[in-house]
């Protein structure tokens, strides 16, 4: 039996703290908000009683059979399907770019494969090996539907010129030459019935976890366990003493109103003189349920500040030499595993979160029962 701290309670910590809980350990967990479930929290509006993505939309989906059956044993979810609108130049499209999109932007009327010639004529061959944000999207989708979607939104979005952007970053944004308009592809797709929160206080609620809300970390805290699970941010473990990881933060604007303001959840507006990116629409994310009333987010990026949440990893060439310092000082710590989209400074999606999660504390408990050293990452951050 080991007692062991979680530092955060978000889905990595959570899951972990739950899995060696059923092995007979001891877990403290603990978080600096006045709740659980990190970023994914959501809570009902005391005004509206609509089910509110407090730190800006989740939608689950995963084609992992594994992670999809261990959420569904903690929560029922609702069927939901992201379908995106954009916002270019005064008209209203689909996303992912689709064959509707490709239709209404060049006013054409092109089946599947007319539309795959039409967009391979717009795209920039001459660019072979892409590396940027800009040369990706030139190669692939050509200059008018990049700069139509993608120019205004991902310079709002991150703060800088797309060139300066890795390719990487666009790869995760599909061309579809069909109607299909769902955002993801996952096989598994939904939204809990009764919040994301609601998931985690279950996956919580066991008899050798305590859970310490209100509760910020001090290192004076570690030599009462024998292992701590960081799913904080990794720099802040050793005190910044390289300098800090760059994040992009959110702001949110909230707005309440009677009736339906733009009649769906999500719509990306891509110009760039508009300052927000997006606006979500929260009583679309539940459309089981009825709200006369409306609340709906105007979301804005910036840098994150010293004491911003940080949402998005940079992950630029300053960044990622900045990270391989910080990964060489924690390969040397003893009785601590770095965990999550903070702790491995990596962009993670919810139910890959989970999964890693899920082989994390296998690994852990195994470790445990035969008292082996314990790897510091089970996954490479670089």
């Amino acid at each position: 039996m080991k007692k062991i701290l979680c530092v955060g309670a978000g889905f990595s910590c959570a899951v972990i703290a739950r899995e060696l809980a059923e092995k007979g350990h001891v877990i403290t967990v603990i978080d600096q908000r006045s709740h659980v479930a990190g970023n994914c929290h959501t809570q009902r509006d005391d005004e509206t009683g609509i089910m509110l993505h407090v730190y800006g939309p989740h939608i689950f989906h995963t084609d992992n059979q594994e992670v999809w059956d261990y959420v569904n044993k903690y929560g029922e979810f609702e069927p939901f399907v992201n379908r995106v609108k954009a916002v270019s130049k005064g008209s209203v499209y689909s996303l992912p770019i689709n064959l509707h999109t490709i239709n209404q932007f060049f006013n054409k009327q092109f089946n599947p494969k007319q539309a795959q010639e039409w967009i391979e004529k717009q795209a920039d061959l001459s660019i072979e090996e892409p590396v940027t944000f800009e040369e990706q999207a030139m190669r692939f989708i050509g200059k008018d539907l990049y700069h139509a979607f993608f120019y205004g939104y991902t310079k709002k979005q991150w703060g800088l010129e797309p060139k300066e952007l890795p390719a990487s970053i666009l790869k995760r944004l599909p061309v579809r030459f069909n109607y299909d308009d769902n955002y993801f592809s996952h096989r598994f797709q939904g939204m809990p019935s009764k919040g994301y929160t609601k998931i985690v206080e279950n996956i919580l609620n066991h008899k050798n976890i305590t859970v310490d809300l209100n509760t910020c970390f001090d290192k004076s805290m570690v030599s009462q366990y024998d292992h701590v699970i960081w799913s904080a941010p990794l720099d802040s473990w050793f005190d910044y003493q390289y300098g800090r990881l760059g994040y992009r933060t959110l702001d949110f604007e909230k707005v309440t109103d009677e009736g339906d303001f733009q009649g769906n959840a999500v719509i990306n507006y891509c110009d760039q003189e508009i300052p927000f990116t997006r606006i979500s629409e929260h009583k679309h994310f539940s459309p089981w349920e009825h709200h006369e009333k409306t609340v709906y987010y105007k979301e804005f990026s910036r840098l994150c500040a010293e004491n911003d949440i940080p949402y998005y990893p940079i992950r630029l060439i300053n960044d990622k030499d900045l990270l391989v310092k910080y990964v060489e000082l924690a390969q040397q710590e003893n009785d601590v595993t770095f965990v999550g989209r903070l702790g491995t400074y990596r962009y993670l999606d919810m139910d890959i979160t989970i999964a890693e999660a899920l082989v994390t504390a296998k690994k852990l408990s195994e470790s445990f029962e035969l008292n082996q050293k314990v790897q510091s990452f089970y996954y490479d951050p670089i």
